[in-house]
């Protein structure tokens, strides 16, 4: 069986304004379509419906950076996976170290999290990853496999369904990252922990997603285990979102 087409998605964060956003497609979708890896973009949810208009005639799929683990109700502020659905959304960032950092996300809180998404047919994109200070205590692949154990033990039915991204914390906006042997050690591991969970794993996709720029994402993607990245500031312009969308069709 052939291996996937790299998967390379940008997390725009709290970034975008509805100008910018234009423009940035249209710099995108005019080389876009020649290249051989799957994209996606991630983007705040109030530009959700300008993205699906924008991204519609596109390979590059919609994707939000969070889900509700509520299916609806009272929860002020929150959205539900029903919602981003009804909005074209194939991908949903869940676990993000920086929600599990400002917001108290629990393993568990994110495990429902991927329930709710997987439920109406969205991708979750599974975040893992440890702290400096868990790195340099040697807790790097107990920390990343007890984060997803969480998920694998409350969605293992249908665990082949997901997308993993591996964000060591210490190298997210830092300007650090991983080596490429750092980084191919984690998703062996991570693979390693999918595989015993379901003979169908080995189709989900493992993603890097610590400082990926267009000068490293070459020797990253090289990598037997890296499937692809999550990338934050270097999908903020399209000119370095289209580097590696190429570097990953290589």
């Amino acid at each position: 069986m052939s291996k996937p087409l790299k998967l390379m998605v940008g997390n725009w964060k709290m970034h975008g304004d509805l100008s910018a956003n234009a423009a940035f497609v249209a710099g995108l979708t005019a080389e876009v379509s020649e290249l051989s890896c799957r994209a996606a973009l991630c983007v705040p949810t109030v530009y959700l419906a300008q993205m699906q208009d924008l991204l519609a005639a596109s390979p590059v799929e919609l994707g939000a950076q969070d889900v509700s683990a509520h299916e609806a109700g009272a929860y002020t502020g929150e959205v539900s996976a029903q919602m981003l659905r009804d909005f074209s959304v194939r991908y949903a960032i869940v676990g993000h170290s920086e929600r599990r950092l400002f917001h108290a996300e629990t393993d568990a809180l994110v495990a429902v999290k991927v329930q709710r998404a997987l439920a109406v047919g969205i991708t979750p994109i599974v975040c893992v990853g440890e702290s400096l200070t868990e790195r340099e205590a040697g807790q790097t692949e107990a920390v990343v496999k007890r984060q997803l154990a969480a998920v694998i033990q409350a969605n293992g039915h249908c665990i082949s369904e997901i997308v993993v991204a591996y964000e060591p914390v210490w190298a997210i906006g830092t300007g650090l990252t991983a080596s490429p042997e750092q980084a191919q050690q984690v998703h062996a591991v991570l693979r390693t922990q999918l595989l015993a969970a379901s003979s169908h794993a080995d189709r989900v996709a493992v993603l890097y997603g610590g400082s990926m720029t267009p000068h490293n994402a070459a020797d990253l993607l090289a990598q037997p285990d890296v499937d692809g990245g999550l990338i934050g500031g270097a999908s903020l312009k399209a000119p370095d979102f289209l580097s590696l969308l190429k570097a990953a069709s290589r």
